[in-house]
């Protein structure tokens, strides 16, 4: 018996659905997709969706309410988000038949890594290296942080295989660079070791792209999936800072030996060399195509520049929050142009790359330790200054392009 045809669309942007959610996609434009992809298909279809979870009903007819639930169990690597970007695309045109759609579906989501594994290890130290040079340019943090990120990524690397260890991941990462960076402080005569030295090395830990949807969603109304992200967000940094402290209590040394004080000792260039570094490990590490490279490296340096002269003119929170809207906005243009990768690709790395985040670690780590007093209102709102400017950039792009389509109507008159 022929399976009907309004049962194949209505199962096919629900998988894609799932799959957007499992991308990093805000519950907002999976609905978005979800409603344009029934009108493109003719089916008026009620749904529900979340981060992890996509629900679609399709109309009572011959066959019945036809209902359809899927979620994924893992995230998309980042390689797997420009196909799937081109299929929503796709489909919320219309463009692409249900069965086919699914089978470039299975296609991205069964997608091999592009390289292998020890390149993504020499690829996470590279950034990590880039990442050094951003926070704290000294010689020796440039070698401390190019070999641990090497050891953290042959952990992600391994665990990749291990299935339930990956959740274990974040607190041994943190406890490993902690203990290896003040052994070796201890050993070179050092009284302490600056926390901008183990940033770097578990870059790849910080909620940066969860706190921001949270902080999205929850100004869109979407209360259930924001709260979600903002506990798991809060939940992995709270991994890390764990991490950290137990290799201290571990190794007998108190809150002291650790310190949050900028040093530049290459010179004032260094970071911006450090932006370059980092997007070619970001490249290997991450493996997205080639192309990508070039606009790799225009969005970070914009993001890195809107967050340089932000913090210069107006403070370090405000620097976020600064990075944040130029980030998006640029993003949101560049990926209008043909050939472009998908807005949220550009989006993604830059956040990456930006201080507030780090500075999330260092106030929850100095929040159990002796510097609690301020130190939450400074991770809350430097983690939160970064996702309040991409969404004033989301509104300031859609006031731009508001003005845009009205001038016309105002030239006619």
């Amino acid at each position: 018996m022929t399976e009907p045809i309004a049962a194949q669309q209505i199962r096919f942007i629900t998988r894609l659905g799932a799959a957007m959610g499992a991308a990093h996609y805000p519950v907002s434009l999976i609905r978005q997709m979800l409603d344009r992809a029934s009108s493109a298909y003719g089916v008026r279809n009620d749904f529900i969706a979340l981060p992890n979870y996509v629900q679609v009903v399709g109309p009572t007819g011959a066959h019945g309410t036809i209902v359809e639930a899927a979620h994924l169990d893992h995230e998309l690597r980042f390689a797997q988000m420009f196909p799937l970007a081109r299929l929503v695309r796709d489909a919320m045109r219309g463009a692409v038949r249900p069965d086919d759609g699914e089978a470039q579906l299975d296609r991205v989501l069964e997608m091999p890594d592009r390289f292998p594994g020890w390149v993504a290890v020499v690829g996470y130290g590279v950034q990590s290296a880039g990442l050094a040079l951003v926070l704290e340019p000294t010689a020796l943090n440039l070698l401390v942080a190019t070999v641990l990120g090497f050891l953290v990524g042959l952990f992600h690397v391994v665990v990749q295989r291990a299935g339930m260890l990956q959740h274990l991941l974040p607190a041994v990462s943190a406890f490993t660079v902690t203990a290896i960076c003040l052994l070796g402080a201890h050993r070179l005569g050092m009284d302490h070791v600056n926390l901008r030295a183990l940033i770097p090395p578990l870059a790849m830990f910080l909620p940066g792209a969860a706190i921001t949807l949270a902080v999205v969603e929850l100004t869109a109304r979407d209360v259930i999936s924001g709260t979600s992200r903002l506990i798991a967000g809060f939940v992995q940094i709270a991994q890390l800072a764990f991490g950290i402290l137990i290799a201290t209590q571990f190794l007998g040394v108190d809150g002291s030996s650790l310190s949050t004080d900028a040093v530049n000792k290459i010179g004032p260039w260094a970071p911006w060399l450090g932006v370059l570094v980092y997007a070619i490990g970001v490249l290997l590490f991450l493996a997205p195509p080639l192309s990508f490279l070039p606009w790799l490296v225009v969005i970070c340096y914009t993001a890195f520049a809107a967050q340089y002269l932000g913090g210069t003119v107006l403070g370090s929170y405000a620097s976020g929050f600064c990075g944040g809207l130029v980030l998006t906005v640029s993003a949101l243009a560049i990926s209008r142009r043909r050939g472009a990768p998908p807005t949220i690709t550009l989006i993604l790395p830059g956040f990456w790359l930006l201080v507030p985040g780090s500075m999330g670690l260092i106030g929850v780590t100095e929040l159990f330790g002796a510097d609690g007093d301020s130190a939450f209102p400074a991770t809350v709102i430097s983690m939160i200054s970064v996702a309040l400017g991409l969404q004033a950039g989301l509104v300031l792009w859609q006031l731009l392009r508001l003005r845009r389509s009205t001038a016309p109507q105002r030239a006619a008159r």
